[in-house]
């Protein structure tokens, strides 16, 4: 029995898609790419083909992802502009060293690098504390930090607000599925959905009080408790496609006691 074939989506088709996934209406992004509705309709029906330079401006006004623009331009006949590099290439030495500054300069406290599926791509020493005793099937790569993170076996078996942290992060991966329509991260989402933790109810969560700024994750560590929160940031002005999807994830601590333990290990 042969192949089946899997029909590529038109540019027309990939247009409409983003345009609906950002809520924004035809007449809405004609004014904003300075096109006319009309035209702008007929790209998306298939009775007209953008030039690059359109292509190129309808994607940015639509906020698309590096990767999904080459994609973009190759629907519409034309080459990806966009370069997409491992991390240990050579011309990647500069990002590399940008990363183990901000990775080094972290300690004593957690840190790592992920790529847009949430697999680790690099951490500091003092993140080790997020696999201990974690099932060496975990560990496996690519290494997942959500699944990690809420894994019955691994941090979601340590998290003492589990339910609360669990809902944040769902909506987190939710969301991120949703705005750069990979299909990766909702297959993630579900997974991550499925797990299981007996005796835990996952419906209670803390309600936010006045004094409450963030949420933390409140870990058990031994005889102590761990409160971090954590930061995200990500490269500026990124051409590559690889560098535009990493994100460096910084653990802080929400008070002394997680502070002086981390100057201690």
């Amino acid at each position: 029995m042969g192949a089946v074939a899997v029909r590529e989506e038109s540019f027309g088709e990939l247009l409409r898609s983003w345009r609906q996934r950002r809520r924004v209406s035809q007449l809405d992004l004609a004014i904003e790419a300075d096109v006319s509705a009309r035209h702008l309709s007929f790209l998306e029906t298939g009775r007209a083909r953008p030039s690059r330079e359109m292509v190129m401006k309808l994607a940015e006004e639509l906020e698309v992802p590096l990767r999904h623009r080459n994609r973009l331009l190759v629907s519409a006949g034309f080459a990806p502009v966009y370069p997409e590099r491992e991390v240990r290439a050579p011309e990647m030495e500069v990002v590399r060293q940008a990363l183990d500054k901000i990775l080094a300069g972290h300690e004593p406290y957690p840190a790592v690098v992920v790529d847009a599926a949430w697999n680790l791509v690099a951490a500091n020493s003092a993140a080790a504390m997020f696999m201990e005793g974690v099932p060496a099937e975990l560990l496996k790569d690519p290494i997942n930090v959500m699944r990690l993170s809420l894994h019955p076996d691994a941090m979601g078996g340590r998290l003492l607000n589990l339910a609360e942290v669990r809902a944040h992060l769902l909506h987190q991966v939710r969301r991120q599925a949703e705005v750069s329509g990979d299909g990766r991260l909702a297959e993630l989402h579900d997974e991550l959905a499925s797990y299981r933790y007996p005796g835990v109810d996952l419906n209670v969560a803390h309600v936010p009080g006045p004094a409450d700024i963030l949420v933390s994750l409140r870990i058990a560590a031994g005889d102590r408790v761990l409160s971090m929160f954590t930061t995200i940031a990500t490269f500026g002005t990124p051409v590559d496609v690889t560098v535009s999807e990493l994100a460096i994830e910084t653990f802080w601590p929400s008070d002394e006691e997680t502070a002086a333990a981390f100057r201690r290990s």
